[in-house]
């Protein structure tokens, strides 16, 4: 049974930094690619980086590129996000997702690539 929690989110104000980070548990975490989505309530949930099983390619939106950073470290199945010059716009529940199905240089920005998903994390960013 694979597992995934999120961890690190919170309330920011624009501007600031925040690392969410993403613990993996069961299967074998250097065979997922692994990505980050985002969602606000009432609307679908949003791709938001990727990174392959390596950790030696990754994929961002448009709105987040240059400003976060998805890494994975595999000793340790872990994957994070580094957010910063965080935007009112950013404020969302984040995800950490793991897909198996993907080859090992591909990275997806479709939610149906991806077959686990932990709960959530909340950030908002708030003046």
């Amino acid at each position: 049974q694979v597992r995934l929690v999120e961890s690190g989110g919170g309330l920011v104000q624009p501007d600031d930094s925040l690392r969410l980070s993403c613990t993996v548990s069961g299967g074998t975490f250097n065979r997922y690619t692994m990505a980050w989505f985002r969602q606000l309530p009432g609307r679908e949930r949003e791709f938001v980086a990727a990174i392959v099983r390596t950790g030696e390619s990754t994929s961002y939106a448009d709105s987040v590129k240059g400003r976060f950073t998805i890494s994975r470290e595999n000793a340790e199945n872990m994957v994070y996000l580094e957010m910063k010059s965080l935007k009112f716009e950013d404020t969302a529940v984040y995800y950490c997702a793991a897909g198996t199905s993907l080859s090992v240089t591909y990275t997806s920005p479709w939610v149906r690539d991806y077959e686990y998903w932990g709960q959530g994390t909340q950030v908002t960013v708030a003046s």
